[in-house]
C-alpha cells in the first residue's frame, strides 16, 4: 500500500507524522519527496549507503551548423533560449544564449531546429540518497535538489522511481498544492492530510482536499497540535465526511522531543500502537 502524507501548508507536522508512522510499521519504505528541504533523515539519523545524481537534458548548440534563424527560441515556451541574429551591415555576430535554469528538458528545440544544430546533454540538478536506518524494517530514500535549482519535479520522480511495492510505502510530500505536491501524491492509495486547528490550517486543508478530489485519492486527516485554535477544522471534516484519523495533542513533551530530533513514538508509550491501528483502519477501508 502507498500512503502519502501531505498538507496544504508548511509547518503542520507532516514530516513528524511520516517519520513516526514509518517507525510504527514493519517492512516499510519511507520516501522523502520534500526535495527542497528534506528532513526525515534528521530524525532517523541514518548512514548514507548510495547516492545517485539526477539529471535533466539541456540543449547543446553546434555553432558551426547554426545559422541563428531563431526557430528554437520561438518554439521554447520557457524562454530558455535567446538568439542574436547575425547582421553583417551592423557588424553583429550571431549567437545563441542558453539559460539552463529555465530549461524544462522537453527536447523540442532539438526537434524543431532546421539545421540539426542542437543536441542534448545532461545537467545535474540534484541527488537521490538511499540510507540505512537503525531500524532494520525501515528503508529510507530521500532526494535533494541543488541550491538555486527551480525545478524539484525531476528529483521527486527520481525518488519515486525507487518505490518498492513489496513494502508499505510512506511518501513525505512537499508542502502546498503546487506541481511538486501533485507529482509526489500521484499514484497513492491513500493520503493522510496533516493540519492544525487554526484558520490558516483550515484554509490550506480545503485546498488540498480539492486537489485530492481531482486525483480521486481517498484521504483522512490528522490534527496536529490539537487543543489550540478552534473547532472549525472538525466542523469542516464532518461536513465533508472526511475522517479524523488521529489527534496529536499540543504538549510540551512532544515539542521537546521534536527539538531534539527524537521521534515521539520512541519515547512516549501508546503512540506506536495508535499509528498501527490507524493504518489497519485505512487498509480496511480500501
Amino acid at each position: 500500500m502507498i500512503i502519502s502524507v501531505a498538507s496544504g501548508k508548511g509547518g503542520t507536522g507532516k514530516t513528524t507524522v511520516a517519520v513516526n508512522l514509518a517507525l510504527s510499521l514493519s517492512n516499510v519504505q519511507l520516501l522523502d519527496c520534500d526535495v527542497e528541504e528534506p528532513n526525515a533523515h534528521l530524525f532517523l539519523k541514518p548512514k548514507i549507503e548510495e547516492e545517485e545524481p539526477v539529471y535533466i537534458k539541456v540543449p547543446r548548440i553546434d555553432k558551426d551548423r547554426c545559422d541563428y534563424c531563431g526557430e528554437c527560441a520561438t518554439f521554447c515556451q520557457f524562454n530558455a533560449l535567446f538568439v542574436v541574429r547575425a547582421d553583417a551591415e551592423k557588424d553583429i555576430e550571431g549567437n545563441v544564449l542558453l539559460f539552463p535554469e529555465l530549461c524544462h528538458g522537453c527536447g523540442g528545440c532539438s526537434l524543431i531546429c532546421p539545421r540539426s544544430a542542437i543536441t542534448e546533454e545532461d545537467r545535474e540538478i540534484g541527488v537521490v540518497k538511499r540510507a540505512k536506518t537503525l531500524d532494520a524494517h525501515l528503508d529510507l530514500l530521500f532526494g535533494e535538489l541543488q541550491i538555486g535549482e527551480p525545478m524539484p519535479v525531476p528529483v521527486i520522480k527520481a525518488v519515486k522511481s525507487k518505490l518498492d511495492t513489496r513494502k508499505t510505502v510512506i511518501i513525505d510530500c512537499p508542502p502546498g498544492t503546487s506541481c511538486p505536491v501533485i507529482h509526489a501524491v500521484y499514484g497513492s492509495d491513500y493520503c493522510i492530510l496533516v493540519t492544525e486547528p487554526t484558520p490558516f490550517g483550515l484554509h490550506d486543508l480545503k485546498r488540498m482536499v480539492e486537489v485530492l478530489k481531482e486525483l480521486k485519492i481517498p484521504c483522512g486527516v490528522i490534527i496536529n497540535r490539537a487543543g489550540v485554535g478552534d473547532e472549525k477544522v472538525y466542523e469542516y471534516c464532518s461536513e465533508e465526511r472526511i475522517e479524523v484519523l488521529l489527534e496529536i495533542p499540543y504538549t510540551r513533551r512532544i515539542a521537546e522531543l521534536y527539538s531534539q530530533g527524537i521521534p515521539f513514538v520512541e519515547r512516549i508509550e501508546g503512540w506506536e500502537l495508535a499509528f498501527l491501528e490507524m493504518v489497519r483502519k485505512i487498509k480496511g477501508a480500501e
